[in-house]
């Protein structure tokens, strides 16, 4: 697509503000601040008089969604949502404003230099938004759990020996406390109760989770990811969620950089240094991913749960699903026994991990591709 002109958004809840840049080397002007709605911005456009088709808009991701990327692409103009992060900033530049702003990203756009983020459609966010849900709940119950325990450590209020937090017994002696101070009482039920919510509100999003996942166009992926160890339907829908197609990535590697688990690096002349992953990347995936890697310090095995997620693959994703078994659990056991920590022999697994889920992927695209040509 040629396009001519390029235009920076910097978006509020309320506001836009619009800067464009002409091709050649002229400095963006601004075109002053429109009102964050549909018809402004469709104004917006018929007012910069060129043919949809050579306007190329950008903006910075950010909590107003891609509600105006939609609008944009579905009037033809081509749009592109910034990585903020990525974006690059003069060090000697002190003055922030949303003209500036505007200004900043048509050039960028202009000169090629933004990096771009991938846009889900909108049932593939829908989808996101109720695995997201589902990581705060988590947060929940583990911020109310934390709470109750530091209350009863304040108060020198111990379980009895032999019960470990958070089981049934545990709960069951929760219950049976009795308190001097009826407040402090009343404080330890509103504790309970808060958490009995957050732990139903988990439960209920875990079923919607497991109906919209049988009802995705990544149905089969998401159930193909299960079959290797350590994944189970949450980890898989939260993938494929965030992430989208995994095929779109045309190597591992791109995976694993989306995810941020790519060593960071800092080389000059002849040297060359890696140092800790870059975190530079879907946090969402991140962490699960790492979660699941920890399955893969025992020696490789198939138990019941995992033959269960395994019945009705293929017998080409159960051979990755036990290639990735020896594999990494052969990498765990090689780094920690080079006297690296735990921790970071679990996170070069999980970058590992990810190229096994690639694979499957790719995988699952060939065995569709072979459906539909037979």
């Amino acid at each position: 697509m040629n396009c001519t002109t390029f235009v920076g958004l910097d978006i509020h809840k309320d506001t836009i503000t619009v800067a464009v840049a002409k091709e050649g080397r002229e400095a963006p002007e601004s075109l002053g601040t429109i009102i964050n709605s549909p018809e402004a911005v469709a104004r917006m456009v018929r007012k910069l008089g060129q043919p949809v088709k050579n306007l190329f808009f950008c903006y910075e991701a950010g909590p107003c969604g891609y509600g105006i990327y939609r609008q944009l692409t579905s009037m033809g103009a081509k749009c592109l949502v910034a990585a903020t992060s990525l974006i690059p900033q003069r060090p000697g530049d002190r003055v922030k404003t949303d003209r500036r702003d505007a200004k900043k990203l048509a050039r960028l756009l202009r000169s090629g230099e933004l990096t771009p983020v991938w846009v889900p459609d909108e049932k593939q966010e829908a989808i996101r938004d109720l695995v997201r849900a589902r990581e705060d709940a988590q947060k929940d119950i583990l911020r109310k759990r934390n709470q109750i325990s530091k209350f009863l450590l304040r108060l020198d209020i111990r379980p009895p020996h032999g019960v470990n937090a958070w089981t049934v017994k545990y709960r069951q002696w929760l219950n049976s406390l009795t308190f001097s101070h009826i407040a402090q009482g009343i404080v330890l039920k509103e504790y309970i109760h808060v958490l009995e919510e957050a732990e139903a509100m988990e439960k209920r999003l875990d079923k919607e989770i497991a109906v919209l996942a049988n009802d995705s166009p990544q149905a089969p992926v998401i159930s193909a990811l299960q079959a290797l160890r350590g994944v189970g339907l949450i980890t898989a829908a939260t993938v494929v969620a965030e992430a989208g197609d995994l095929c779109r990535f045309k190597s591992p590697k791109q995976l694993m950089s989306y995810v941020g688990l790519v060593p960071s690096e800092s080389s000059s002349g002849g040297s060359r240094h890696q140092g800790k992953i870059t975190k530079s990347g879907n946090a969402h995936i991140r962490r699960v991913i790492v979660e699941s890697a920890w399955h893969y310090r025992r020696l490789p095995t198939i138990g019941a749960e995992l033959k269960r997620r395994q019945e009705g693959q293929s017998e080409k994703v159960k051979a990755i699903s036990w290639q990735a078994q020896h594999r990494l659990n052969l990498k765990f056991r090689r780094l920690t026994g080079r006297g690296k920590l735990s921790q970071t022999a679990v996170v070069a697994v999980a970058r590992e991990l990810l190229g096994f889920m690639w694979a499957i992927a790719q995988e699952i695209s060939q065995q569709n591709i072979l459906k539909r040509v037979s």
